[in-house]
């Protein structure tokens, strides 16, 4: 009994300084979305992304990896789809809807991004990141047709830190209006 009481007491203080600290933090930078999440927020939102993806789909490897095939309908679907939150060259910056986004969307040519599995990309595709402005872009039920396409977008997002010039301009062509 005794020491149930001192759990209980210890979890009580540990909660209430935790709403003390949570307090302090909102009233320090409020609930506006301009700002960036700072370092810890970041390890914090990565980490509990990483433990959201199951195992098995994190282990998955694209099967259009040797399919150059796989570029040019990536390309495409992210220039009509993506590019207003990501940016034509996955920077995620300067984009009518990404600046109003917290978290601002991750610029995709990074190592933050580009150190993700086939398989962790292809999952925050298709369910999206709860808490930020990603979408679920799946149905929740797997066709073939739609994991093709998922699959391109991988592609496509492997390629980014090597996006050409001449893509962007072609990216801007399909953009939507």
């Amino acid at each position: 009994m005794r020491a149930l009481t001192r759990f209980l007491a210890t979890a009580l203080v540990l909660a209430a300084l935790g709403a003390v600290a949570g307090y302090a933090y909102l009233k320090m930078t409020g609930l506006r979305g301009q700002p960036e999440p700072g370092v810890l927020e970041t390890r914090v939102a990565r980490a509990a992304r990483g433990l959201a993806i199951p195992g098995d789909m994190r282990s998955r490897t694209n099967p259009l990896a040797s399919s150059a095939d796989a570029l040019a309908p990536g390309l495409e679907h992210f220039a009509k789809y993506c590019t207003m939150c990501h940016a034509n060259d996955g920077s995620g910056r300067k984009t009518a809807i990404g600046n109003g986004l917290y978290p601002k969307p991750p610029d995709l040519r990074a190592a933050a991004t580009q150190d993700l599995t086939d398989g962790e990309l292809f999952y925050i595709i298709e369910n999206g990141v709860r808490f930020t402005g990603m979408p679920a872009f799946g149905t929740g039920q797997s066709s073939p047709a739609g994991d093709q396409q998922v699959w391109q977008l991988v592609y496509f997002i492997r390629h980014l830190p090597r996006i050409t010039p001449a893509e962007i301009a072609w990216m801007e062509g399909i953009n939507p209006l």
